[in-house]
């Protein structure tokens, strides 16, 4: 038989600090305190919005979140810094992210019963990283030993599950033969903690995924990549416009629009849709039905859209069971949010079981992957 293409190992890192809705909702209110009374006069004779209070409550009802990870939680709670206060690393130094993404490495190769001798792709993959270059992926390859190639990819949330598509390509066509994918999701210097409507949505984290085929693979627990699929359509309702070209357009590189915003209400409309066809069609290729699923690692982004798309998929509730829920602690980490609710909720599924790791977000984009546990 030909060999087929699995996942061996799954890793995880996640901070040491955390920050509770309640704790974010303090500083928040008493921020916006502070600017509506700086800016009475502009609010009151100049139509300057007023910033609007919040609570605990407001923000689980809106998004299920309850709690995140930080990389660095001073600064955040600072209502007259309102952003992480993280220290700049010298050019010597082992980088932020270098450094979020090695621990989650580190973890997998351990799951896949690996070492970096036997690794030969690197792929970094998340919605931002935090230099152009030299790329994150060859400074990660450098400090773990690995020899061959590596790369970074930009994919906003869905960049680990695209990355997952080229590392299966790439064993398929014998390019390689085990690719370590990577997905450092430090999202927290990209968050306007000043507004209200997105201040508690995202959360820091790293997770890596092992992808070799059966033939290598010996860990506990491998699961079968059947196929892949993937789909982009461009939308302007998720948008974050920082880059180097403010400087060309003397722009203020740290302005509102330079953060993540997004149109909430259009996004949760057009993509529940939108992955509910997706994931129907992936599954058709197959001949299998919603039935056939015995795990949903959905995205990580809002409570109620997992909840309309499952319920939508399998035409009831889902339980934890069926669809595992992780943004309640960990929030929304972008690209890592799905691979997280894989990483620990794979282990009690039998041999035959069919699962499928499925991401969406800004572009439009969404990727999935359909898998069956060896």
């Amino acid at each position: 038989m030909t060999p087929s293409v699995v996942i061996s190992g799954s890793g995880l890192w996640k901070p040491t600090h955390s920050i509770s809705n309640e704790e974010l909702v303090l500083a928040y209110n008493a921020y916006a305190e502070q600017f509506n009374q700086q800016y009475q006069k502009e609010i009151e004779e100049s139509g300057l919005k007023p910033k609007p209070l919040s609570s605990a409550e407001f923000i689980e009802k809106a998004s299920g979140i309850k709690s995140r990870y930080v990389y660095i939680k001073d600064g955040v709670l600072d209502i007259d810094r309102m952003r992480p206060n993280i220290p700049e690393r010298s050019e010597d130094e082992l980088s932020d992210q270098a450094e979020m993404a090695i621990y989650a490495a580190k973890d997998a190769l351990k799951a896949a019963n690996k070492t970096s001798e036997d690794i030969d792709v690197v792929i970094v993959s998340c919605a931002y990283t935090q230099r152009s270059y030299p790329a994150l992926a060859i400074e990660v390859q450098g400090a773990l030993g690995i020899k061959g190639f590596a790369f970074d990819m930009l994919v906003a949330c869905s960049a680990a599950t695209f990355a997952l598509h080229r590392a299966y390509e790439m064993i398929t066509a014998g390019t390689a033969k085990a690719v370590l994918v990577i997905n450092p999701e430090l999202t927290s210097p990209q968050v306007n903690y000043c507004d209200r409507d997105s201040h508690f949505i995202f959360g820091d984290v790293a997770t890596a995924i092992i992808v070799e085929n059966t033939d290598t693979a010996d860990s506990e627990h491998v699961f079968e990549i059947m196929s892949t699929k993937a789909v982009t359509q461009y939308s302007n309702n998720i948008r974050s416009n920082f880059g180097y070209v403010s400087r060309a357009n003397d722009a203020d590189p740290f302005a509102e629009d330079k953060l993540f915003h997004q149109q909430g209400r259009k996004v949760f409309k057009e993509v529940c849709p939108m992955a509910v066809d997706h994931i129907s069609e992936h599954l058709a290729r197959h001949e299998l039905s919603s039935g056939d699923v015995s795990r949903w690692w959905l995205h990580q982004a809002n409570i109620n859209m997992n909840t309309l798309i499952s319920r939508k998929l399998l035409g009831k509730q889902p339980t934890f069971e069926e669809a595992p829920i992780v943004l309640d602690t960990f929030a929304n980490t972008a690209s890592a949010g799905s691979i997280i609710a894989f990483y620990l909720h794979h282990k009690d599924l039998q041999s035959g079981d069919i699962g499928l790791l499925c991401s969406f977000g800004a572009g439009y984009s969404i990727g999935s992957l359909l898998l069956k546990k060896l």
